[in-house]
């Protein structure tokens, strides 16, 4: 067992929307990713998905409206939307 340390991990990496697995629970891997500007709308049949604003802010647009994160939050995007 050993603790992740969030900052040094996104120092590894400097690449936009390439996610990079940092750990794995539960047979789910887990992602971190640096967003810059817009990318465009997918779905996910089969999992949700996490977004945790760890630095700056993040817009996500739904079918139904929008969502806003800051910093310390963060939003499900359930299977299928």
């Amino acid at each position: 067992m050993k603790k992740i340390n969030l900052a040094e991990k996104f120092n590894l990496f400097e690449k936009h929307w390439s996610p990079y697995i940092v750990g794995e629970l539960n047979g789910q891997y887990v992602k971190l990713a640096k967003f810059k500007g817009e990318f465009m709308w997918h779905s996910h049949e089969n999992e949700d998905e996490l977004f945790l604003v760890i630095k700056g802010k993040l817009r996500i647009e739904l079918r139904d409206g929008s969502i806003s994160l800051n910093e310390g939050e963060f939003f499900i995007v359930p299977k299928g939307t």
